[in-house]
């Protein structure tokens, strides 16, 4: 068992070396929308509406087609709003989606969005019998659909086991986003080699939001222009990266799409602004090589004021 400190050392942002994004922008924003295939012959991920009385319920038909919905109507909403702004999305998928909806994955092909693992179907990797030939029949079937290996990884639920890290390190995996510590990317040392930590979020997420934080539709585009403005704001001298995460099943209904739309058109007109994907993100972490932000320290500071140290490089 490798425990945090032994993956990855602490990094106090204010004391890395400043790195730059492609064409000098200060902020990447990269959008990650949810794409889950949900077993209606087991308990649902998560519910929208409890069973009368409390009891347990097999099939759960409400939250089972609450889920579907997302599917056969929000996806569609969330897709069109992203191609009329020209976004390219990361589709965190669950493998069988490939073969449970396949004019679903087949519209986020199309689209040029980047294909990254998500199970190969939604429940907790902690709770599989074989994790192993879970990953490997996930990459396969993703390979399979696209004809090229998913490079990144979030974990339906954000789940791991202590032997996560290595497996999808031996499956191929390249970068992962279940590690929601930092505004940067940094590596997460595995017995193959790194990964690298992309930054991902449970703050502009919808499902805590919405489902857990239960506010209101409109919160979605007000916590997202906080997040990207104070991001934009620190990006000016030491850049960040931004995720927005999203579900069909939550965005995609009819009552929260448009703040969704809003929040990117507010980040459309800033200028310096990377709208990316998650490997597009993790190529040009390492592209920057030693000057990546926690390939060493920044110039030292004075303790009690944060400016450079006398004496230091300006």
């Amino acid at each position: 068992m490798r425990l945090p400190r032994d993956r990855f050392e602490y990094s106090a942002i204010r004391d890395r070396r400043p790195w730059k994004l492609p064409r000098g922008a200060r902020i990447a924003v990269w959008t990650i929308v949810n794409v889950e295939d949900w077993d209606i012959e087991k308990p649902m991920p998560r519910q929208v509406v409890p069973a009368p009385g409390g009891a347990a319920v097999l099939p759960d038909v409400p939250n089972w087609a609450w889920h579907d919905y997302g599917m056969r109507v929000g996806f569609w909403r969330l897709h069109a709003a992203l191609a009329k702004r020209g976004i390219r999305a990361t589709a965190a998928i669950n493998a069988s989606v490939c073969t449970a909806y396949p004019p679903v994955a087949r519209a986020m092909l199309d689209a040029g969005w980047e294909f990254m693992g998500h199970g190969l179907v939604q429940g907790a990797m902690h709770l599989l019998p074989d994790q192993r030939a879970a990953i490997r029949r996930s990459v396969e079937t993703l390979r399979a659909f696209t004809g090229r290996s998913p490079r990144g990884w979030l974990g339906p639920g954000l789940t791991e086991s202590w032997e996560t890290l290595e497996l999808l390190k031996a499956a191929g995996v390249e970068y992962v986003c279940d590690w929601v510590n930092d505004d940067q990317p940094y590596l997460i040392d595995t017995a193959g080699g790194p990964l690298v930590s992309v930054p991902y979020t449970m703050e502009v997420n919808d499902l805590p939001m919405m489902l857990i934080q239960h506010h209101a539709a409109g919160e979605l585009y007000r916590r997202a222009k906080d997040q990207f403005d104070r991001l934009y704001a620190e990006g000016a001298r030491q850049p960040r990266v931004m995720a927005i995460a999203v579900h069909p099943y939550i965005s995609g209904v009819p009552h929260r799409i448009k703040y969704l739309e809003a929040a990117y058109d507010y980040i459309r007109r800033q200028k310096g602004v990377w709208l990316t994907t998650g490997e597009e993100i993790c190529d040009w972490y390492r592209s920057q090589g030693a000057r990546g932000p926690a390939a060493g320290p920044a110039p030292a500071r004075s303790a009690s004021t944060g400016a450079p140290a006398s004496g230091a490089a300006r």
